[in-house]
């Protein structure tokens, strides 16, 4: 027999998989298509214009933000170079996956808001999940997500969106500290999983906020 806490443990896993499945696929995808309308004709030539998921997903990547709430879930080889405007063509290409994960996030919070769905959280005793449970991951992953990328640390997309956003001089001194700027994330990352959580304390009012405004509680 399965003990409860192991039952916690795989219905959240397997929702939380599901999830990412799908948020990652939508994140990559937009990345891809906006930097090809953008004029960057790479993702066509790699075949990324699509939302299968064998085609984006970094395997290993998804099992850590599975297992571990961390982990490189895809990649968009979208080339700034190729673009027709390299400042604001590369923004907006870049700004399109986070954005996706929000709009995602808000088409969940209308369900909500339509009495689809309504909050629910994992009982001990459940081995898997439903419908409930999985909108309620689908939710609040979706706008982790949207909150987490925006992090202007490389190599998150909120570190390239700032780039772009910067005067030139700004931006070159921006991308000089390119390493270090990694380096900090990832010394706030081992904070987080030590007991010293930076990034919570950072993400949780912003993500308190809005929830509160797709959900209206």
């Amino acid at each position: 027999m399965i003990s409860g806490g192991l039952n916690l443990i795989i219905g959240q896993l397997l929702a939380s998989a599901f999830v990412l499945l799908i948020a990652m696929t939508v994140h990559e995808f937009a990345h891809n298509y906006v930097g090809y309308r953008m004029g960057d004709p790479t993702p066509r030539d790699l075949g990324r214009l699509t939302l299968n998921p064998l085609v984006h997903i970094n395997w290993i990547g998804w099992a850590m933000w599975v297992v571990i709430g961390f982990g490189i879930l895809g990649s968009a080889p979208i080339n700034e170079w190729r673009m027709r405007d390299r400042r604001w063509g590369f923004f907006w290409a870049v700004a399109a996956g986070p954005l996706s994960n929000l709009a995602l996030a808000a088409f969940a919070a209308l369900l909500y808001r339509l009495g689809i769905w309504q909050f629910e959280f994992f009982q001990r005793t459940d081995f898997l999940f439903n419908f409930n449970q999985f909108m309620t991951l689908f939710f609040s992953l979706n706008l982790l997500l949207f909150l987490f990328n925006l992090l202007p640390f490389f190599p998150f997309d909120g570190w390239h969106m700032l780039r772009k956003l910067l005067p030139p001089r700004e931006a070159s001194i921006l991308e000089r500290y390119q390493q270090e700027s990694f380096y900090i994330f990832l010394g706030l990352l081992v904070l987080s999983f030590v007991g010293f959580n930076i990034l919570g304390t950072i993400l949780n009012p912003p993500y308190r906020f809005m929830l509160g405004l797709l959900l209206g509680i």
